[in-house]
Parts: C-alpha cells; structure tokens; sequence
C-alpha cells in the first residue's frame, strides 16, 4: 500500500472549544473538497488534505451525542470548585474527561485514501495504543461490546480503561479520536460514570508504571504506531 501524506500537528494545551472548531473547520474543508470533486471531470479532482493533530486539554468533560446527562454526577458550582467545564458534541460515546497529563489525538482524515472501514479505522487507533503500552512492558487489550484499551479484561474486577475512543466519520471524513491516560489526574474521573460504564475503573500509564512518564516520548511512540499501522508519511 503506497504511504498517505499527512500533516502532523501538535497543538499544546489547547481549551477544548477552540480545538473543537479548528478540527470542524478542518473537517469542513475536507467534506467541502470531497462534494466540489463530485461536480468536475476526474482529471480535475483535487484529494483533500489530512491532518494528525495530538494536544492537551484543560479540565473537561464532553458528553457524546448518544450519551446519558445523567452521567455527569455533578453540578455547574462543583465543576466551578474544580476548574472544569461541561461540552456536549457530535461525536459517538457517552461522558468522559480530558485535562493535563493526557494525550489526545484528533485524526481528521479521508479515509478513502486509507480505506472505507470504520471498524478498521477503530482497531488501528487502539492497536497503536496497545502497541505504545507494550513499549512499555504493559499489556493493552481490547473488551469485547467495548471501545478503546484496557488492561486486565479477564479479570472483571480488575478490568480498566486507559484509553477512551469516540469518533465522527462523515463522507468517509474523521474528526475528533482518542484520550490516552499518561499522567492523568484520575480523581476527575469519580465525579462521572465514565463512557457510561458504572462498574469498570479508569487507569494511567503512570498509575500503571509507578512513575511519571515523558509525556512527549509517549506521544512519540504514539505518533510512529499510528504512521506505521495506516501507512502514513508525514509532512510539514
């Protein structure tokens, strides 16, 4: 399979909001392309760009389109009290966190340049975590019915989220993606039901190691999984 330019973003710290409009704006632009292709001669077809963006967030929960209210467990004067704030959006899934210490990725690509499978396009997200995880002695799986990484899934007790996952495809085009756990706060996740699961616990790589993690070396391996499993080249 011939690579796939893509251009490579790292967008620091970033208030979700103002991320979520530069991704729709991206977004915008792509679908847009797509549907003035469908109105010229081939031979005049331009492919739209692709994009990788990583970035942090400041305390957030976002709740998905198919997702329960309900599952935020606190008030607008608590969620003052800890310096969050509440966005409902257009992805898939239910409720779940994003802040400091946790690496999100924002893939916004045509996948008719990679392939049409968005069940595909899932299992390569969550095997570059898994494969990240190995790097580092630890053992990401997938849970059957579930999205996103987890360790321990045999143990029902013990069975834990590191990663979330929610996405939107339109047009074959994606936007929003994942939230890897490095050195997460993991007290943000007690004032939610997270992804709407009320029995499984929420994990780090940091909890998990016992130290904390070079947060840009573990987006390194993230970013060369990803490149590697979708075939990817990126440019500037």
């Amino acid at each position: 399979m011939n690579s796939v330019s893509v251009l490579f973003e790292d967008w620091g710290n970033i208030d979700y909001r103002q991320a979520w409009d530069r991704q729709e704006e991206l977004f915008k632009q792509k679908t847009d392309r797509k549907f003035l292709n469908r109105t010229l001669p081939e031979s005049e077809h331009v492919l739209p760009s692709n994009h990788l963006v990583f970035c942090e967030h400041p305390h957030v929960y976002t709740l998905g389109k198919s997702g329960d209210a309900k599952h935020l467990l606190i008030n607008d004067d608590f969620l003052k009290r800890i310096g969050a704030t509440f966005v409902p959006i257009n992805r898939g899934g239910d409720i779940t966190y994003h802040g400091p210490g946790q690496i999100v990725g924002y893939p916004i690509l045509d996948l008719e340049q990679f392939f049409t499978d968005i069940h595909k396009y899932l299992r390569f997200l969550e095997e570059a975590i898994i494969l990240t995880l190995a790097d580092y002695g630890l053992q990401g799986e997938r849970y059957e019915g579930y999205t996103g990484v987890w360790l321990d899934v045999a143990n029902t007790t013990k069975a834990r989220k590191i990663c979330a996952m929610g996405v939107r495809c339109s047009r074959w085009v994606t936007m929003h993606g994942f939230a890897f756990n490095v050195s997460t706060n993991l007290d943000y996740f007690k004032y939610i039901v997270p992804c709407g699961i009320d029995d499984k616990q929420v994990t780090s790589l940091e909890k998990e190691l016992g130290y904390v993690p070079d947060i840009n070396e573990v987006k390194a391996k993230v970013k060369q999984h990803i490149k590697t499993l979708f075939a990817m080249e990126f440019i500037s």
